[in-house]
């Protein structure tokens, strides 16, 4: 078999080797945020936050420039895996489908039944229906062989589903105050991306080039500028033709892609996670849990991801809609159900569209998504460790 024919699957492996290795360089940087929120040098990791570069603050640029990109390769791989990759097919998409849509229906449910006399908090209902990928697969790559590898195809294709439906909600739900001039300019800039693609352009200037302009344009229209990235990526060529010759390996979408992957997951990400993990612990104590917004997250993230992805999985199973990833038994289910309420990422980053300017309800919805995701990690942890290192692919 030819190098070229080799190719997707490799670049579907580095892609969750990236992931993996990310996510452990992710829990470093969100434990050091912490760790210099709570030490003398908090005032300073504040204020520099806050310091302005030209028209954003650092803050701001992290989270509106630096995470463009990170939607931008999020739209990348979102594109590739439903048109050449793992949920290229409806079989394959079938599990992973039905367990990320419960596991964004479930969490928000939760949210809502507890905040549901609270419509300060109620804006962030979306918060716990996100996974951290990086995170999640981290946490995974800890494990070995004890997790079966078509698990961790499986989480990934979740997790890309997931996004898919976390940029559908910003777009739809965290948008304000929106210019139609603007908004008529992204369309444009938009169109000629699309016609670029059309007329068979595959060099990757012109549309980086165009996609920068679109940042700053959707930056400008009230529309979050991160979608400005999922944009981009969805016009970024994609080569489908079978064989050694034009290969998707060889298109500009795996070009960009292969390029993004390792500044994305060690500096983008972390970054951000450095940025806006840092939470005071000092004034928090037992009641601060139990606050509606707090203990909404908490247990979105928690239980609600364990009923929505475990129990629509088991059904899916159950009833011949779905077969069991190769290998695994419901116990790896389980576990890998419980690492999907790693929210982290994409949760903090609905939480600040969702708050943009209560600093008290940020601090609220930063110890929900931190100790949420961590009670999950833990759990999926230790049903994983005292998992058998092999099932069969049938158990049900």
């Amino acid at each position: 078999m030819s190098p070229h024919a080799k190719h997707p699957q490799s670049a579907f492996r580095e892609f969750i080797t990236s992931e993996s290795a990310g996510g452990i360089v992710l829990m470093v940087a969100a434990t050091l945020a912490l760790v210099v929120a709570n030490s003398p040098l908090a005032p300073s990791y504040f204020s520099a936050l806050s310091a302005y570069l030209g028209p954003l603050n650092v803050a701001h640029w992290i989270n509106d420039g630096l995470m463009a990109v990170f939607f931008l390769l999020v739209g990348l791989e979102i594109k590739r895996e439903f048109l050449d990759g793992q949920l290229s097919t409806w079989p394959r998409r079938i599990l992973p489908g039905i367990a990320a849509a419960g596991g964004m229906a479930a969490p928000a449910l939760i949210f809502v039944a507890l905040n549901s006399d609270s419509p300060e908090t109620l804006r962030g209902w979306a918060i716990p229906t996100a996974t951290d990928i990086a995170f999640a697969l981290g946490v995974l790559s800890l494990l070995g062989n004890r997790v079966p590898a078509s698990l961790k195809v499986f989480l990934t294709a979740l997790a890309i589903i997931d996004d898919l439906g976390a940029v559908i909600i910003i777009a739809l739900f965290y948008t304000s105050g929106l210019s139609l001039a603007w908004m008529a300019a992204a369309a444009a800039i938009l169109a000629a991306l699309v016609a670029l693609n059309r007329f068979g352009v595959m060099r990757l200037a012109p549309y980086l080039v165009l996609g920068l302009l679109l940042w700053v344009v959707v930056l400008k229209s009230g529309v979050h500028a991160t979608l400005a990235g999922v944009a981009l990526a969805l016009t970024i060529p994609l080569g489908r033709t079978p064989g050694v010759q034009d290969h998707p390996a060889d298109s500009p979408l795996h070009t960009l892609e292969h390029a993004l992957h390792k500044p994305v997951s060690f500096f983008v990400i972390p970054v951000f996670g450095f940025a806006n993990a840092g939470v005071p612990l000092g004034s928090i104590s037992a009641a601060y849990f139990l606050q509606p917004l707090t203990l909404g997250i908490t247990l979105g993230l928690v239980l609600g991801k364990l009923i929505g992805v475990f129990g629509t999985a088991w059904l899916a199973i159950r009833f011949g809609l779905a077969d069991m990833p190769a290998n695994a038994s419901m116990r790896h289910l389980l576990g890998v159900a419980f690492l999907c309420g790693i929210g982290f990422t994409m949760s903090l980053f609905i939480g600040l569209l969702a708050f943009p300017d209560a600093v008290a309800m940020q601090g609220a919805l930063k110890v929900g998504i931190l100790s949420g995701s961590l009670v999950s990690g833990l759990l999926g942890v230790a049903i994983l460790l005292f998992s058998p290192r092999t099932g069969g692919p049938s158990s049900r």
